[in-house]
């Protein structure tokens, strides 16, 4: 092929994902020639239903399938979410381009604060579910409620009216805002100038968080682009296939199974994340079902499987022990290097009474840490929800951070590290015995300290949460006999063997 005709709607972020495609052919095609097709489809002309009560499927993507079918065009780029989970007879696609973040993203203006009722604009029914508790326990004051109220339009539409409006605050998708504010990579970039200065300009001038996928899983597919073709057209296939990102297309579908398996569509108030790691895989599902079933699912899925133990010899830290640790105060003040610093608080014990300058950015390990620091009046920005302190923020595209310094105890080290507490392990009694078989560890910390009282565990099976303490895991002892979940209680539920015999049939 000399020529391939890129099909797409005509928004900002549409035009833009349709110029990412052509930019990435191009370079693998030098030769190629690229046109763009642009015009507005169903759902771009109805700005005021709710898109969960438009009759119609697909109401971003439909208006595309008969140019495809004339071959008028030769692809189009879609938001995948935007797709029906239903394949379609006489079209498919073929491939991705890397996805971009899968969370959502909330902009709240600095004259909510205090407010006990929020009001947010947002037209998705899974994350009025979602989030209906969680936001009140993430702000930094006392809120009691939240109120959901309906909002159309494209992201800049959206934007102003939220700015015009008496409403508090606003969710939309964190892979929209980075795509736009990304643009200046673009040949067109000048086209986008204007949404790339109103982006600027509202997140310095509001409030924002990233959402956690663990409490609020992405819309199937969010973040990921759909490059569809007409069945039979292997020249464009071809070429198509070369840009494919295999990982993200395999858990894109996987996503979009599950939510096809659940009833699909946008009606419905049910995320499902998958995200890819190199020891496995993260699965996060969480909404109700049209019948009224509650879903909550988190789970990390090992790449071998880990072994089963009776209760007995599983084993990890016991309550008793635990309040033997002793974690001691090493200064009641810290002052960073530089104003525009991040802060990453391994836990809220991590976080000193006075800080000195505020931080540009406060981003905990997980959940509680989160919780905790914002019953102490401070607002934090998102979470690494468990995975680790090496997980990517993903927040360049929003704050310039010159340093991330890292808050934990005295005994972490390692670079950007700023010890406020000291962590003492010396009282605990680890009453390890030879019927243990399969451990469970909350820090490295614990796990040297035992491995020191008990060196016998060397040869035996161990599992921790991702990040560092895994990490520890695998450099002390190999990757064979070392297993990650989430949660102890995933741990203790999936190793566990059922001690009741079955009963004949």
């Amino acid at each position: 092929m000399r020529l391939v005709r890129i099909a797409s709607r005509q928004s900002d972020l549409a035009r833009l994902q349709a110029y990412l495609v052509g930019q990435a052919l191009q370079k693998n095609f030098p030769d190629l020639e690229i046109q763009f097709q642009f015009r507005e489809s169903l759902g771009d002309q109805n700005q005021h239903d709710p898109l969960w009560k438009m009759p119609q499927k697909g109401v971003f993507t439909e208006d595309f399938l008969q140019d495809l079918r004339d071959e008028k065009a030769d692809l189009v780029v879609h938001s995948w979410k935007d797709l029906p989970t239903e394949n379609r007879p006489d079209t498919e696609v073929v491939a991705t381009l890397q996805r971009a973040d899968q969370r959502d993203f909330l902009l709240l203006k600095p004259s909510a604060r205090g407010h006990s009722q929020l009001r947010i604009l947002s037209s998705s029914p899974r994350r009025a579910h979602n989030l209906s508790d969680f936001l009140p326990a993430v702000m930094p004051w006392v809120c009691k409620t939240v109120e959901f109220a309906n909002i159309r339009g494209n992201i800049p539409t959206r934007i102003r009216k939220w700015l015009e409006s008496d409403a508090d605050g606003l969710i939309l998708a964190k892979a929209a805002i980075d795509r736009l504010l990304a643009s200046e990579s673009l040949a067109q970039a000048e086209e986008f100038r204007p949404v790339r200065e109103l982006l600027k300009t509202v997140l310095a001038e509001q409030l924002w968080m990233v959402l956690p996928l663990s409490i609020n899983p992405n819309a199937a597919a969010q973040g990921a682009l759909a490059l569809e073709i007409k069945k039979g057209r292997t020249d464009v296939r071809k070429l198509l296939e070369s840009l494919n990102v295999s990982a993200d297309f395999t858990a894109v579908q996987a996503e979009r199974q599950r939510l096809s398996q659940l009833g699909g569509g946008c009606h419905q108030k049910i995320g499902v994340a998958v995200l890819a790691r190199a020891n496995g895989e993260v699965y996060w599902e969480r909404g109700r079902t049209e019948a009224g079933v509650d879903l909550a699912r988190s789970e990390w899925r090992n790449s071998h499987k880990p072994p089963q133990f009776t209760a007995t010899q599983l084993w990890s830290l016991p309550e008793t022990a635990q309040s033997q640790i002793v974690r001691s105060e090493v200064s009641a003040e810290l002052n960073l290097p530089s104003e525009n610093c991040g802060v990453w608080v391994a836990r809220a014990s991590a976080w000193p009474k006075r800080i000195q300058p505020a931080p540009k950015l406060v981003w905990t390990a997980g959940l509680q840490t989160w919780r905790s620091l914002a019953e102490r009046g401070v607002w934090v920005q998102g979470c690494s929800e468990g995975l680790g302190e090496n997980e990517d923020t993903r927040v360049q595209n929003l704050v310039a951070i010159s340093e991330w310094v890292k808050l934990t105890h005295s005994d972490r080290g390692g670079d950007s590290t700023l010890a406020t507490y000291k962590l003492d392990l010396s009282r605990v009694d680890w009453k390890i015995q030879s019927q243990h078989q399969f451990f469970y560890w909350r820090s490295g910390s614990q796990f040297r300290s035992a491995l020191a009282a008990a060196p016998q565990i060397r040869a035996l099976w161990h599992a921790s949460g991702p990040g560092l303490t895994h990490q520890t895991l695998v450099k002390e002892l190999g990757d064979q006999k070392v297993f990650v979940f989430l949660h102890e209680e995933d741990w203790r539920t999936q190793c566990q063997l059922d001690p009741t015999p079955l009963k004949p049939v």
